[in-house]
């Protein structure tokens, strides 16, 4: 369904994205997950044809998107900062989308302002930011898109709204089959709802699989040494961050398997246990920068 094919992006001297290939199926629910600068928006952006494709190619239904309307009247677009028209009230705005997209539906914009609660005799410039996220998550919805891409679409949502809002991405999956990529900085949410998530590092892909793979693969582990090991345990291939308290270590691994065990055991292992990682703690630790050189006791 989407295809990002070996894309960088450059501003001026800076690489924003850097060889980034991604394949999303039509249906699923993908999370695009980094730190701020990351790539994530401008990712997002390109996806959405805001931004033309420089170096490879971004294909939805095997057709490139920037300035192609078949494309993106399948598309919805919520950004993370939402620019409408400041003076038009929120019911021109509605009049407004549906003077553009053929498949908009009031009845449907009626239906989501149940949950979301506005105005529609508000202008846009008496809205807050929250209000306005609700807004560009009610006019894009109400589009009946294919694809939508979110971008912090959560961001000034208050709890109850923030789980209609899943409630809603999730029924949108079942009940038409769209096809969502969503940011955000609230991985406990994406774990909630993701089929698959990447996860950029300074505008690479660090990871980029279904979020059980990822967990596979990404592990802590509290080992115990019959013997202080500090000086050779860091030579492992694929540890990524080590703590020790005590005689336990606590080690965290971005390539865990049986070589790995085996490794531990020549070096003494008397105890391997597996500790369960979430989604946000995978992040934090093969994002952080680490000094292979030093244990933290």
């Amino acid at each position: 369904m989407i295809e990002v094919i070996g894309v960088s992006k450059v501003f001026g001297d800076f690489r924003v994205l850097d060889n980034i290939d991604i394949k999303i199926k039509k249906g699923a629910i993908h999370g695009i997950i980094g730190e701020n600068g990351a790539g994530k928006t401008t990712l997002l952006q390109m996806m959405a044809g805001v931004y033309d494709v420089e170096e490879g190619k971004i294909l939805i239904d095997g057709e490139s998107v920037y300035e192609n309307n078949k494309i993106k009247n399948k598309i919805g677009y919520v950004a993370d900062r939402n620019q409408y028209f400041k003076d038009y009230k929120v019911s021109e705005m509605i009049d407004f989308y549906a003077g553009i997209y053929d498949g908009f539906s009031k009845e449907d914009f009626k239906e989501y302002n149940k949950i979301f609660k506005l105005d529609i005799n508000k202008k846009i410039r008496q809205l807050s930011k929250g209000m306005q996220m609700r807004l560009s998550l009610m006019l894009n919805l109400s589009n009946r898109p294919e694809v939508l891409i979110l971008d912090e679409p959560t961001s000034g949502l208050d709890a109850i709204v923030k789980k209609e809002l899943l409630d809603i991405l999730i029924d949108q999956v079942y009940d038409r089959d769209v096809t969502i990529v969503i940011s955000s900085h609230h991985i406990g949410e994406l774990e909630k709802i993701c089929d698959e998530v990447t996860i950029l590092n300074r505008g690479r892909v660090k990871f980029g699989s279904n979020i059980d793979e990822i967990k596979e693969n990404v592990k802590k582990l509290q080992v115990i040494f019959k013997e202080d090991v500090k000086d050779r345990i860091n030579k492992i291939d694929g540890i990524i961050n080590i703590e020790k308290v005590g005689s336990v270590y606590y080690l965290i691994t971005d390539n865990y398997g049986e070589e790995l065990t085996t490794d531990l055991k020549n070096l003494g292992a008397e105890l391997i246990e597996n500790i369960g990682l979430t989604l946000e703690e995978i992040f934090i630790y093969t994002n952080k920068n680490i000094d292979r050189g030093e244990i933290d006791e």
